[in-house]
């Protein structure tokens, strides 16, 4: 059995996307808007020995899985995912495909992830944890706020938002409701 065929049994053969493989297997139908990509065995392994969103979020950072298409055609599917029962046969050929039993060992996380030592909500693990998630290039916040700079859930009217608008929407929305 090949991945794509394997990965369509576990998520339904009725997805409106298509999944491409490291195998060359295909699946999904021809005309989808929005691919899966499954760039190498360790998508598969990722996904086996951590199931759920943290196996799917490590292979995606590690770049083993990749996204072509509308993003929130995929998690439109969340619903569907959250239904999903894996049978022993699927499980099988899952280790198969990840390369065997003795091949199933966890891949290490993707050196995005942190690794936080020490005790839990201590002055040094904290500190580590806010120099992970903000000590990054200023262009990657720039990417991710817009011009503004601001940390906060921009507010999108439309698809065609842009982020800076909706930047600007969302400072709008927090002077009305404060009255300003």
């Amino acid at each position: 059995m090949n991945v794509a065929n394997v990965l369509e049994q576990v998520l339904g053969g009725d997805l409106p996307i298509a999944i491409h493989a490291y195998d060359g297997s295909r699946a999904g139908p021809a005309d989808a808007t929005t691919t899966v990509v499954v760039r190498s065995p360790d998508a598969i392994r990722r996904m086996v020995t951590a199931p759920g969103e943290l196996g799917l979020a490590r292979a995606y950072v590690a770049g083993d899985l990749e996204l072509d298409g509308d993003i929130f055609e995929l998690l439109g599917l969340q619903r569907q995912f959250q239904r999903l029962r894996v049978g022993p046969r699927q499980i099988a050929e899952l280790v198969k495909l990840a390369g065997g039993p003795r091949q199933l060992r966890p891949p290490p996380p993707p050196p995005e992830e942190v690794r936080l030592r020490g005790r839990r909500h201590s002055q040094r693990r904290d500190a580590a944890a806010i120099s992970h998630h903000y000590d990054v290039p200023t262009r990657f916040f720039e990417l991710v706020l817009g011009p503004s700079m601001t940390y906060s859930c921009a507010v999108f009217a439309s698809e065609s938002t842009s982020l800076e608008d909706a930047q600007a929407a969302k400072l709008e929305l927090v002077c009305q409701k404060l009255a300003l």
